[in-house]
């Protein structure tokens, strides 16, 4: 019986274990998909490699859930499922630990839009690489909701949203000047902060929607915004998330 253990790897560390997996040196099968593919197709794909069936289900799962896909590396000792940081693009089976494919995505200086934002801050920045090139960060005043009923609290709620509608158009005009020069020139835009607020950042500000193709997975483990926060979030972005399968 197989066990799954699940961790992540920074971009240095993922790169080491890639070169450890190639000098395994054993019989195997390498397994490259791309997101977006359906159910059907991805246990089409896992039928070619019959020692997966045990796990099939639960690799499956993984696969298709995937913002950006996934690699396997299934051989008799290592048996491994890499869900990577960046879009798989192509599909691809052969023999062999293949990790070539894998290390290119990952050693790729992507330039990445980053906004982060929650009620009250925001920051906003374009790395190349794990590297900051610009950035922008600020605040705004958002008074904490109301906790009695009554008229006061209708108009204290009013107020509330007319000062969460001012703050998010501004932090959609810092966007604008961060962003408008690299429109056709990024490769990646991920959000980071509070959902329900980059979902109202998104509705308010129509010049998002063009990078909606190129959106990654988004970072909502984050603190209010701000230039450090920013600083910290750009590796946030390189980790790979690891399966591991091992016998009991």
């Amino acid at each position: 019986m197989l066990s799954a253990k699940q961790f992540k790897l920074t971009k240095t560390k993922m790169l080491a274990y890639l070169d450890e997996l190639e000098r395994a040196g054993e019989i195997a099968t390498t397994l490259y998909l791309p997101p977006g593919i359906s159910q059907t197709e991805v246990d089409s794909y896992l039928r070619q490699i019959p020692a997966i069936a045990p796990v099939s289900a639960e690799v499956s799962k993984n696969i298709v859930t995937s913002q950006t896909g996934a690699v396997i590396f299934w051989g008799q000792t290592n048996r491994r499922l890499i869900v990577p940081p960046f879009p798989i693009k192509d599909k691809y089976v052969t023999t062999g630990y293949d990790i070539a494919p894998l290390r290119t995505l990952l050693m790729h200086d992507y330039r990445i839009g980053i906004v982060l934002v929650r009620l009250g801050s925001y920051a906003i920045g374009i790395c190349e690489g794990e590297t900051l090139i610009l950035h922008k960060a600020g605040t705004g005043l958002i008074h904490s909701r109301h906790r009695q009923g009554g008229s006061s609290a209708a108009r204290f709620q009013r107020r509330r949203e007319d000062q969460t509608h001012h703050f998010l158009e501004r932090v959609g005009g810092h966007i604008r000047e961060i962003f408008e020069p690299y429109t056709k020139k990024l490769d990646y835009f991920v959000y980071g902060g509070a959902w329900t607020t980059i979902q109202q950042l998104q509705k308010q500000c129509d010049f998002l929607r063009q990078f909606d193709d190129r959106l990654l997975p988004p970072l909502l483990e984050i603190p209010d915004p701000r230039f450090t926060v920013l600083e910290k979030a750009v590796p946030q972005i390189w980790p790979s998330r690891v399966l591991e399968w091992r016998d009991n």
